[in-house]
């Protein structure tokens, strides 16, 4: 990927100059080890007339993909494929970003220790970038950058040349100018923009993104009219970090308009008085949905199929409406840690007639699974191979047959929404898939067409308006006349 800066000077001031604020020799080519890739500065033409720095980027796919972000196992081919095959080796990112922020640092904090006079100094500047991502098309381009004083030009690149009606691509090639920026300023705003354009970042976007992004906007943001699209899209819609983001933006535009100091106006709490109430885990709300689900279909016999460590099992037995209650699990060790936190071994005769634990494989089709009202696969599919599905699907929907079947799964697009995990890496280590909702649905109603079942869908947890909930769960109910014929 490629960038250039262009400064035109006078023998007074000329635009040599630009070697000292950028702290890069005209008449040296420069090479940076990034982590992924390499970074050269060179400069196609240095006089006191005119001079140009340019950014050659060259991008290590490979080294992008092991440094980067996982798609863990069970990752659909395609998208293995496009972790090497897509443009960021070509087109402006936040790769470029990163290289912008590393290569020229001393530039964009505004220091020169050579010319301390310098940085000050608004010049004339042309920025050019060949091949810029725009999410959002030109029109959004030039409401990015025209508010910070810049006179832009945006060329839309068609998707090919020779075939004009395929139209265009979203691809544009900016050219920024302005003779009212420092170059401090102008590298600030290309370090934030062109990673908002793109709308993605090769790096997974820490709470410590807020502070950089702004410091780096401090200045320029508070006031931009996009001020909440660039906040959202420089920190990967993480909404959390987003509204700390705009919080702290108010609050440096306040300060701002009163002519006072952020402290002063952020003091009306001196410490936290109170204590936040803690949001219920995940795992407690997947347990009260299931126990909703099972109590709304009349279940009173319960299968709970890769039980692990007992936690719905003991739920259940908490409501005497379940009768009996069967845990199941491959793993003997999770089934004896079942059995202590149940504490089989000093429960009453009444109640340890009502539950029983057992070692078994849901890819084989078991005998003793059979005759009961419903069965839970609460967060088990996704532990299984993709190819060894079918086999679980039998077992259950075609050997035992319950009434009813619940089956609880990660949504694999909520997971943007987790602080603490990484971009593109799955919830669990042992998570040989994630399915998005769509693919869920797909999977879930085929089961049930192929083994007459109905099936309904209902979200678990917060459900998020544009990525849905944490956890999607099916619940499946045989039809009355498989029922009848099974009978």
């Amino acid at each position: 990927m490629f960038l250039t800066i262009t400064t035109t000077g006078t023998p007074e001031r000329p635009a040599t100059d630009l070697g000292y604020l950028l702290h890069k020799h005209p008449d040296n080519a420069q090479a940076f080890s990034t982590s992924y890739g390499t970074a050269h500065v060179l400069y196609p033409e240095a006089e006191a007339g005119r001079c140009t720095a340019a950014l050659l980027l060259e991008v290590d796919a490979v080294a992008l993909v092991r440094r980067g972000k996982g798609k863990g196992r069970g990752g659909a081919p395609d998208a293995a494929l496009a972790q090497y095959v897509n443009d960021r080796p070509y087109a402006a990112s936040s790769l470029l970003a990163v290289a912008l922020s590393g290569v020229f640092s001393s530039a964009m904090k505004g220091v020169c220790n050579a010319r301390p006079e310098l940085p000050g100094q608004a010049r004339p500047l042309g920025v050019e970038v060949p091949a810029l991502p725009a999410r959002g098309g030109p029109d959004l381009v030039r409401k990015l950058f025209e508010p910070l004083g810049w006179t832009v030009t945006v060329e839309p690149v068609p998707l090919d040349t020779e075939f004009p009606d395929w139209g265009d691509s979203r691809y544009v090639r900016l050219v920024l100018e302005s003779d009212a920026l420092t170059l401090a300023e102008a590298l600030r705003h290309l370090y934030v923009l062109l990673p908002v354009l793109d709308d993605a970042k090769h790096y997974w976007v820490a709470p410590d993104e807020v502070d950089k992004l702004l410091r780096v906007g401090e200045g320029w943001l508070p006031g931009h009219p996009e001020q909440r699209l660039i906040t959202s899209r420089y920190l990967s819609r993480r909404w959390s970090l987003t509204r700390q983001a705009t919080e702290r933006l108010e609050l440096v535009r306040l300060a701002e308009t009163d002519d006072s100091e952020v402290e002063e106006i952020d003091n009306a709490v001196e410490a936290e008085t109170e204590t936040e109430e803690k949001p219920t885990p995940l795992a407690v709300l997947r347990r009260e949905a299931i126990v909703t689900a099972l109590r709304q279909s009349g279940a009173a016999r319960v299968l709970d199929l890769g039980c692990g460590q007992g936690q719905l099992v003991q739920t259940l037995l908490k409501d005497p409406a379940f009768t009996e209650i069967v845990g199941v699990d491959v793993s003997m060790r999770a089934l004896t840690i079942a059995s202590r936190r149940l504490k089989l071994d000093r429960m009453g005769e009444r109640q340890a007639s009502r539950v029983q634990l057992f070692q078994g494989s849901l890819a084989y089709t078991d005998v003793r699974l059979k005759g009961y009202d419903a069965a839970v696969l609460s967060e088990v599919i996704e532990h299984l191979d993709l190819p060894r599905l079918p086999a679980l699907e039998y077992a259950v929907f075609g050997s035992a047959r319950p009434r009813t079947v619940l089956v609880t799964t990660p949504n694999v697009e909520y997971n943007v929404r987790w602080e603490s995990l990484p971009a593109g890496h799955v919830r669990h280590g042992d998570h040989r898939f994630e399915w998005t909702r769509a693919e869920f649905r797909a999977w879930a109603e085929a089961v049930a067409q192929r083994h007459g079942y109905s099936v309904a869908f209902e979200p678990v947890g917060p459900d998020d308006p544009e990525v849905g909930p944490p956890t999607q769960m099916a619940v499946f109910t045989l039809t009355a006349q498989k029922e009848a014929k099974a009978a």
